[in-house]
């Protein structure tokens, strides 16, 4: 664990105690959907939230450096990953539709989709935050 915002001091019994939290790393799924760099996991990807918005990407993790955009045509990998996390959530919508409507499926389809819309530049982006994760746990940039 890592005391870098706290301070240990010592008490007249000599009890240790920290003034201020302890930090710790985030875990990796907690870094992802906040959208911190996969290698200090402190650093943001992006200058603003995906959740709202169109954020502008960062070039290089602020904290550790880490070039997020490696190469041309680097990110066509998150293309299939959002393709696939936008599968899933057409299919869960229109899950959940079946289930409470018991509407025709052509009709289900339809809504799931427009209910989809609003859903889809978050997961576009998200896709990338995906995508920089799993290349980094396959190939990771050396300092």
């Amino acid at each position: 664990m890592s005391v870098s915002a706290s301070t240990l001091r010592t008490n007249e019994k000599g009890i240790h105690y920290y003034v201020g939290l302890p930090t710790t790393r985030p875990s990796m799924l907690a870094s992802i959907f906040r959208q911190l760099c996969p290698r200090c996991r402190s650093g943001r990807i992006f200058r603003s939230s995906v959740y709202w918005g169109f954020p502008k990407m960062n070039d290089r993790c602020p904290a550790c450096g880490l070039n997020f955009d490696r190469e041309p045509g680097y990110f066509l990998g998150a293309m299939y990953i959002s393709y696939g996390l936008a599968l899933a959530v057409i299919f869960g919508f229109g899950a959940v539709l079946w289930v409470l409507t018991g509407l025709r499926l052509d009709k289900i389809a339809i809504w799931a989709v427009v209910l989809f819309l609003p859903f889809a530049p978050m997961l576009t982006f998200m896709s990338r935050v995906l995508w920089i994760y799993l290349d980094q746990t396959i190939d990771p940039e050396t300092r």
